[in-house]
């Protein structure tokens, strides 16, 4: 099947563009995607401030731009993680895990979707809250953070980090049975998927290494895609 691109008028359509040709650029587009999100999860906790936030020196951490920098890297890397996962799913299209593969995506995608609103309630709330607590130099104000933190929101990316979590198991099982990825490229990235929860109680250096522990499965995954890639290409 071809697809034109152009006007209606004859003189001015395009060269015709082949679905695989479409396939294979976006393919590609989407390994480059998985990656540049493993490495955005290390970014994000290396960047985040980190203090005492019972007193204002957390008032100022939620009040720096590191603060919102921080949170906006986390975000991003959920959603170009879940595109590099569609590149997935297609790369592994013809095959006996092409289902299963959809399933995990599915999960990945709708979890991701209940996880980031806590993102934004994280970096917009309290970096405003950080600010009103230095002007008024008011610890009090600080506290509210747990209230945004342990009110509904919570339960939204808890629900959504279990949801992902288990896309993320489907999707390692995927690529193990698949026969044309490495089989261990998607433990990784699972493991860290299912400690993305528990690793928000641990310090920085701990989160930091959890980060290492997710890029690590996503570029994986993602230099898998692109040998595949290339592969059809040469065919």
């Amino acid at each position: 099947m071809e697809i034109h691109i152009g006007s209606e008028k004859g003189s001015d359509i395009h060269p015709l563009v082949s679905r695989g040709t479409a396939k294979t650029y976006f393919t590609r587009k989407a390994a480059i995607a998985l990656a540049i999100s493993g490495i955005l999860f290390v970014v994000y906790p290396s960047l985040r401030p980190f203090s005492d936030e019972t007193s204002l020196s957390g008032a100022a951490a939620f009040a720096s731009t590191e603060w919102i920098v921080s949170h906006t890297v986390a975000i991003l890397a959920f959603v170009l993680m879940t595109i590099g996962l569609f590149g997935l799913c297609v790369a592994l299209q013809d095959t006996i895990v092409e289902k299963l593969s959809l399933q995990g995506l599915v999960l990945i995608v709708f979890g991701t979707g209940l996880t980031l609103p806590f993102y934004g309630a994280e970096v917009f709330g309290l970096n405003a809250i950080g600010q009103e607590a230095l002007n008024r130099q008011n610890i009090d104000l600080v506290s509210l953070a747990n209230v945004i933190r342990f009110g509904p929101g919570f339960f939204m990316i808890l629900g959504g980090l279990i949801i992902v979590g288990a896309g993320s198991v489907i999707t390692a099982i995927a690529i193990w049975k698949s026969r044309i990825m490495s089989p261990w490229s998607g433990i990784p990235f699972a493991f860290g998927i299912l400690m993305y929860l528990p690793q928000f109680m641990g310090t920085q250096p701990i989160r930091v290494a959890h980060g290492v522990i997710l890029a690590v499965g996503c570029v994986w995954i993602g230099a898998g895609v692109w040998r595949q890639n290339q592969k059809k290409m040469n065919r």
